[in-house]
């Protein structure tokens, strides 16, 4: 069928009504209910980049949980100086682990948050009460009570984003599975069968 043979009104375009079907081009997607605007590409990387050091709350033992897999990255292929906090851990991955963030000997730049939903408001107090400079909240992590008080209180706050995957993406080592390459190359690598 040709266009001429359309009805006129086939050719309009919708009008837009709904602004969560609507993203912009790496852009994050527009979320119902989400109202918070999180930093930019260029402002998470130069708080990554300003960052020396990274507290863990939530740290696991657990090889299977994205702390662990989270805190061996960033141990293994960051300079950050890495703090593990967990009150019912004492050792993680060889490193002293520590109850809660007022019990760290430094304090930290970036809160890197493991917790549940309910917990994020406290941590990110935790955060302002110990003086850090950033909350970051993983993937799947979106609490606007918390980001609020964080920002009130003058903390930057990224939500619902891996530090990891940032960090990676920003120094050239993601591969598409997610991991460090440590390959540098604007090529894609094949794998090997």
């Amino acid at each position: 069928m040709s266009a001429t043979n359309l009805p006129a009104d086939a050719c309009e375009i919708p009008a837009v009504t709904d602004a969560a079907a609507c993203a912009l081009p790496g852009g994050a997607p527009v979320v119902p209910g989400r109202t918070w605007v999180g930093p930019n590409q260029q402002e998470r990387f130069g708080l990554l980049r300003r960052a020396k050091s990274v507290a863990i709350v939530g740290a696991s033992n657990n090889p299977a949980r994205a702390s662990f897999f989270v805190a061996t990255y960033l141990l293994s292929s960051t300079a950050y100086d890495v703090y593990l906090v967990n009150p019912r851990e004492k050792e993680i991955l060889g490193r002293p682990v520590y109850a809660s963030l007022a019990d760290l000997p430094v304090v930290p730049d970036v809160v890197d948050v493991f917790r549940r939903h309910e917990d994020l408001p406290g941590v990110a107090q935790e955060a302002i009460d110990i003086g850090a400079q950033a909350l970051w909240l993983q993937l799947g992590s979106w609490n606007e009570d918390a980001a609020a008080l964080a920002e009130d209180a003058g903390l930057s706050v990224v939500m619902d984003r891996c530090i990891k995957i940032e960090h990676a993406r920003f120094h050239g080592g993601l591969h598409l599975a997610g991991f460090d390459t440590g390959v540098i190359s604007s090529r894609r690598q094949l794998l090997s069968r």
